[in-house]
């Protein structure tokens, strides 16, 4: 019956004003998803929250729509504050919020690394009612912009809780929360419930109310999982015989190496297939340049490590290929969710290789059950052996080759300057 009361609430019920279920409605939300409906009419009521759901689970509908609600009785600067573990996904939670503020006129900035500094302080100079950001270039800010402070916001929302504990962000985190007024309101939203996500609700929560709406460590019934186990040395055949088997499909193929995600794009470039690689050791415009590529379809096959498994919004990905199974059995949930989001139906096939067993093993226990294996003749696979090898063949020499111009590059950098310096040595 549980379910039942939540398919039937629509976003009026929950005690939304008109303005806002307009908003909805022209971003085609119909219903409230079952994270929104439980977070919303406590969060109206003015409660600290915390929200485990899993991803695609409209997350930030939950927590931007009564932030929105309060702006509307309250329009000023620095209103709410964001923070994200990634950049794509800070980006993605600022364009919510525009969308569903679109006709309250509402002003975001975004402060992620890899990004102009000074255009960030322009933004943060025309006080904007919400910021997004991730914990390290927010400090740098807090400490460098010139008028720039945190201390009028009534609301701080820490999404993807669980990735914002780890070290990277440990130090950035305390300074945020030391430089951000006590009396506030603070909603944490993480997929998983970690003993660190616990710490931090004892830290930054008054009374806060908790809500669960998935197992905690589950994957949606839409979602067909499977695996095969490979050689290491045939585990590109395989990759290659997947995606023509499926050459109708969207799919993100998860690597464990950014070194990795450019050496497979490449070498399926080689074979005549259209792939794209994110990672992150390219720059922030390449990243987002090759995700607009992906999400527009213009690229059907997107390779990426986990920096893409959390909170990105794309919609149409059909299969997800762990070409590495990941070493953090947790990190399979959130890989795995980027496909069957909204009701849709997807797939997610794993190959797992004679040295990464104990991993796979790991995620069996999380999951609570074995999976089916993917049906293929090896010796059909195999006959990709001779143009799979090639093709690698020219991907790693046109990488060498890359790395070499860098370096001559550099080198000759270097000559102009120390000659420079041997003149003025001279005179």
């Amino acid at each position: 019956m549980e379910d039942d009361k939540h398919e039937v609430k629509s976003f009026k019920e929950l005690g939304l004003v008109e303005q806002l279920i307009e908003a909805c409605d022209s971003l085609g939300w119909k219903n409230p998803s079952k994270i929104q409906a439980e977070a919303i009419p406590h969060a109206l009521e003015g409660k600290d929250l915390i929200g485990l759901a899993q991803t695609g689970s409209g997350k930030t509908g939950a927590f931007a729509l009564p932030i929105l609600q309060a702006l509307l009785a309250d329009q000023h600067a620095f209103f709410a504050c964001v923070l994200s573990p990634t950049r794509e996904l800070a980006i993605q939670i600022a364009e919510q919020f525009e969308a569903l503020g679109s006709s309250i006129s509402l002003k975001t900035a975004v402060l992620v690394g890899g990004v102009d500094h000074v255009q960030q302080s322009i933004a943060l100079g025309k006080r904007p009612h919400i910021v997004v950001a991730t914990p390290g270039r927010l400090v740098d800010h807090l400490s460098n912009t010139k008028g720039f402070s945190l201390r009028t916001i009534k609301y701080l929302v820490l999404d993807e809780a669980d990735r914002l504990l780890n070290e990277d962000f440990e130090k950035s985190l305390d300074e945020i929360l030391n430089s951000i007024p006590r009396e506030r309101r603070t909603y944490l939203f993480s997929a998983t419930m970690t003993k660190k996500v616990q710490k931090l609700q004892r830290a930054c929560l008054r009374n806060p109310v908790k809500m669960e709406v998935a197992c905690k460590y589950s994957t949606v019934d839409t979602l067909k999982q499977q695996l095969r186990f490979v050689a290491a040395k045939h585990k590109d055949c395989y990759l290659l015989y997947i995606l023509l088997e499926k050459c109708e499909s969207t799919s993100m193929v998860f690597t464990r190496t950014c070194e990795a995600t450019r050496l497979l794009a490449l070498m399926l470039c080689n074979l005549g297939l259209n792939a794209t690689p994110i990672s992150g050791q390219m720059t922030q415009t390449k990243r987002l340049e090759n995700l607009s590529k992906f999400k527009a379809g213009t690229c059907p096959i997107l390779i990426c490590t986990d920096v893409a498994s959390r909170g990105l919004d794309i919609p149409s990905v059909d299969m997800v290929i762990n070409y590495d199974i990941p070493t953090n059995s947790k990190d399979y949930i959130h890989r795995v969710g980027r496909t069957a989001r909204a009701g849709r139906s997807g797939v997610a096939i794993s190959l797992v290789n004679q040295y990464e067993l104990e991993w796979y093993i790991q995620i069996e226990k999380l999951i609570g059950k074995k999976l089916p294996d993917f049906e293929a003749q090896e010796e059909e696979v195999l006959l990709y052996l001779e143009r799979v090898t090639e093709a690698k063949r020219l991907s790693l020499m046109s990488i060498k080759e890359a790395g070499g111009h860098k370096r001559r590059r550099e080198e000759d950098v270097g000559h102009k300057f120390h000659g420079k310096n041997n003149k003025s040595k001279r005179r």
